[in-house]
């Protein structure tokens, strides 16, 4: 467990509605701010952090006096709308105390399947962390309807440290971590300390329902695991009021369950651009852009491009080819085919005239490319 978060750099937090609300009595100022705080220190050690905090439901349900949280799905909608204020200024509060600003990002499943949508997210994401603000992200339970929920924060947890390519994802529970068997049946339950993220086993382990406040279990946060594994991220479970939490375990210390990813971010990422046999279309190059590439890790720009091939959408994987037409590599492009054709081979100065906006200066970031 040592080297996974004390080599993290980036690194989603997620903590649950029964610790973010005292079990349903309300945000608990006291808590957030110390999360918060350690949040501030991490990065003032360079680290990169990303908030996933429920909450604002059981706040909600606070404000407008319910004591049972409702079935119905409009009336949780209304809930949240009342509890969101409160969770987003909380947050924004506790960071602006240690010189840190805050962004509140909502989310739903529409916005992370859809892949121009995919990656407007990830571009603003990774966009705040440059900035130095700590995105506070939630699901969107306003506008969702029951049957695209992501169902519990842990799934949204994970497909955010997939979002933003995070090292390590870290899911704060009511719950130490992971046992071998239900330790309120079994006494004698054998802890688990670190196991492979993915493994069949670790599902029959894990089972239960979540609290009255929330909607996980630790079944939840064993998907979230393997889910989050195959961008190359590493999960660790612990208990959310442990001492200093975050810092302890971004130090190397073993506190919880760690679940490692089989695969390192790198190859991970590589084999999901890999895994995109039927690419859109395809970029071919300059020798001075496959030298920047190739030979200095840079993003491919516009100027760069000599020719667009096939038709393909924001989002989509395209193939970047050499002069002589071998493949050089696959990404992510930021513009359509339609639009990259207006700004081959022309400096991002001139793209607002061209089309008439301005988005990313470059056609594939390098964060969105692989060498093949």
């Amino acid at each position: 467990m040592s080297d996974v978060l004390r080599n993290a750099r980036r690194l989603v937090v997620k903590v649950g509605s029964s610790l973010v609300t005292n079990e349903g009595r309300g945000l608990d100022g006291d808590a957030i701010g110390h999360w918060c705080a350690q949040l501030a220190r991490l990065v003032g050690e360079g680290r990169e952090l990303v908030m996933v905090s429920s909450g604002a439901i059981a706040e909600g349900m606070k404000r407008l006096g319910w004591a049972v949280r409702p079935k119905e799905v409009h009336e949780l909608q209304a809930a949240a709308a009342v509890g969101q204020m409160g969770l987003a200024q909380m947050y924004a509060d506790k960071l602006a105390a240690h010189g840190l600003g805050s962004a509140q990002v909502l989310l739903t499943h529409a916005d992370l399947a859809d892949r121009e949508r995919y990656l407007n997210a990830r571009s603003t994401l990774l966009t705040l962390l440059r900035l130095g603000v700590v995105p506070v992200i939630n699901e969107n339970d306003t506008v969702v309807v029951d049957e695209i929920k992501f169902g519990d924060n842990d799934t949204l947890g994970a497909l955010v440290a997939n979002l933003v390519e995070a090292d390590a994802l870290v899911i704060l529970t009511d719950q130490r971590g992971l046992y071998e068997s239900d330790p309120r049946r079994d006494p004698q339950a054998r802890f688990v300390h670190e196991a492979l993220a993915g493994a069949p086993e670790l599902e029959r382990m894990a089972g239960g329902a979540g609290s009255s406040i929330g909607r996980g279990g630790m079944l939840t946060k064993i998907l979230a695991a393997k889910r989050a594994a195959r961008s190359g991220a590493s999960t660790v479970i612990a208990w959310g009021r442990e001492p200093q939490v975050l810092e302890r375990l971004a130090a190397g210390e073993a506190i919880g369950t760690c679940l490692v990813a089989p695969t390192q971010k790198l190859a991970a990422r590589k084999q999901w651009m890999s895994d995109h046999l039927q690419l859109r279309g395809a970029v071919v190059i300059d020798e001075g852009a496959v030298s920047k590439l190739r030979d200095e890790g840079k993003s491919l720009l516009p100027v760069g491009i000599v020719e667009v091939q096939g038709d393909f959408h924001r989002g989509d994987v395209i193939a970047v080819r050499t002069p002589g037409g071998a493949e050089l590599a696959r990404g992510l492009a930021n513009y359509a085919s339609s639009e990259a054709r207006l700004i081959a081979r022309k400096p991002s100065s001139e793209f607002e005239r061209l089309l008439g906006f301005t988005a990313e200066p470059e056609m594939i970031h390098r964060d969105n490319l692989v060498l093949g």
